[in-house]
């Protein structure tokens, strides 16, 4: 993998943050896009900008095989069984939100359970509550180890016959943590309940293949992984996506409308009402297309050695607290002793480097750790040593800084 031709594939990359080359360490956030992404989107918009799957005009039929192609895409990406399989979405948030409304209220009631773990970001949590809420189930806790793992031995005695979902984030977005998902798919299914995976953090970042993990959804998003934002994707088993109803009413979904009923389009378009995101399909489809070339594993293998470095480098610095197993991920939490996150991430951006600072979204998980925010560093296929080099002499002015001040 040549990192210096990779960096430059990324425009916004090349340029000063506060008189400072800018240093971004924040893309499990949002990816920076490729000009090649760019350059896709643009060109849909300037030359063949049109709706899908209605007009026979040059256009409208250009514009279709894009966006079905991209498609097609994906479904290689993930290894789905079948383009009927992959639902285009807003994002992870909103695929996780498809299979709580049509799967979650349609399917429980009272005296069923929904298993969940602590460390889920919140979109995997909310819908969750709100699915228990609606139907009289309950909601589940897996426990976390000290590490910030979880053990299959508490899988094993959380899920009961009882579990109809276990909805389960790949990696966290906060420790790292990499989850044993196909493990986990394999002692819900055991129990008869189906299995969703949030892959927003692992799609960009690990080769992914649904049949082997054997879950029944998977959800993530093209922001994440060099895409637009605005586009994502559900994918799930033909069986379940077939027996389950859509949320969104309108054009585009419908077979057959008369006065006071209508049927569905076949799978994927039933769950896909209105006008897609077409700009954004494309550009997605534009992202797989750079990844691939790249390959999954170099960009796994390039994260590997980037988090091992900083690992070392971050544990120079006294006073520093990392959070999450030793094994991750391309990220890691963090704070500075006697120093908010917020004053950290703000010195940093003085320097000309992005990282992110708060909850992250995992609230739940921040009271486990007791602590009320953290900053974080994500890496992803275009940083560079020098960048961790430049993130370790940015907390060490923080550090300075704030020991002056006090």
């Amino acid at each position: 993998m040549d990192i210096k031709t990779v960096r430059q594939s990324f425009p916004i990359l090349d340029q000063e943050v506060n008189g400072h080359p800018l240093v971004y360490l924040d893309s499990s956030a949002t990816s920076q896009k490729p000009a090649s992404v760019i350059e896709k989107v643009d060109d849909y918009y300037r030359g063949y900008n049109s709706n899908v799957h209605r007009g026979v005009h040059t256009l409208g039929t250009k514009a279709t095989d894009e966006y079905e192609g991209a498609r097609e895409k994906v479904r290689r990406f993930i290894n789905a069984n079948s383009t009927q399989e992959v639902i285009f979405t807003r994002g992870t948030t909103t695929a996780i939100n498809t299979v709580a409304t049509s799967y979650g209220r349609a399917k429980l009631g009272e005296g069923d359970e929904i298993v969940i773990t602590p460390m889920e970001h919140h979109s995997n949590i909310i819908p969750w509550q709100q699915v228990a809420k609606a139907t009289g189930a309950t909601l589940k806790y897996i426990p976390l180890q000290k590490d910030g793992t979880i053990s299959l031995e508490d899988v094993e005695e959380t899920v009961t016959g009882n579990t109809k979902i276990v909805a389960v984030m790949h990696v966290s977005n906060v420790l790292g943590t990499i989850n044993p998902v196909k493990e986990i798919a394999e002692i819900a299914h055991r129990h008869e309940a189906v299995m969703l995976v949030d892959g927003a953090q692992s799609a960009p970042h690990l080769k992914v293949d649904v049949q082997d993990l054997d879950c029944d959804f998977y959800a993530f998003s093209g922001h994440k992984m060099c895409g637009p934002t605005g586009i994502g994707v559900l994918y799930g088993k033909r069986a379940l996506l077939n027996d389950m109803e859509p949320f969104e009413f309108g054009g585009e979904m419908i077979d057959f409308v008369n006065l006071y009923d209508s049927t569905w389009k076949e799978l994927p378009w039933k769950f896909e009402g209105g006008t897609p995101i077409i700009g954004g399909a494309i550009g997605l489809g534009a992202a797989i297309d750079f990844i691939n070339e790249i390959g999954l594993e170099e960009i796994e293998a390039h994260e590997h050695r980037l988090v091992d470095y900083a690992m070392d480098r971050m544990r120079e610095i006294d006073g520093l607290t990392i959070y999450g197993p030793e094994e991750r991920a391309g990220l890691i939490t963090f704070n500075l002793d006697d120093v908010h996150p917020h004053d950290v991430a703000t010195v940093l951006d003085a320097e000309g480097i992005a990282v992110r600072a708060g909850h992250h979204c995992a609230q739940p998980l921040m009271r486990w750790l007791d602590v009320s925010a953290t900053a974080r560093a994500s890496f992803y296929l275009y940083n560079t040593e020098e960048d961790i080099d430049r993130l370790v002499e940015g907390l060490q002015k923080t550090k300075e800084y704030f020991g002056d001040v006090f």
